[in-house]
């Protein structure tokens, strides 16, 4: 089993910035893929961000250039830096863990952006 827990969501400016972070409860080290999800009011839950072996990442084309996801394996974490915030950004993110066959999700943390 292993429990994520996200931090550092919150409400800010079109334009600004925020920092996400996943702390996983063991080692990543050996976690086939993490990532980062979101889900707005009455839509489905999307991908916005992975990284796999070899840090290899994968973006959703609506974030390209503007977050950068990435893995520190000595804290057991993900972040997701998200930089020129849109209000269509505004969502619950999550922080999404699989190893091997299974899929672990955390609990999310809110994004809001304001116009």
């Amino acid at each position: 089993q292993v429990q994520l827990v996200e931090s550092g969501g919150g409400l800010v400016q079109a334009g600004g910035s925020l920092r996400l972070s996943c702390v996983a409860s063991r080692s990543i080290f050996n976690f086939n893929v993490m990532g980062w999800y979101r889900q707005a009011p009455g839509k489905q839950r999307e991908l916005v961000a992975t990284v796999g072996p070899g840090s290899r990442t994968n973006y959703a084309e609506s974030v390209k250039g503007r977050f950068t996801i990435s893995r520190e394996i000595a804290k057991k974490s993900v972040f997701l830096q998200m930089n020129s915030l849109k209000p269509e950004d505004t969502a619950v993110y999550y922080c999404r863990a699989r190893v091997f066959s299974e899929d672990y999700w955390g609990q999310g943390t809110q994004v809001t952006v304001s116009s």
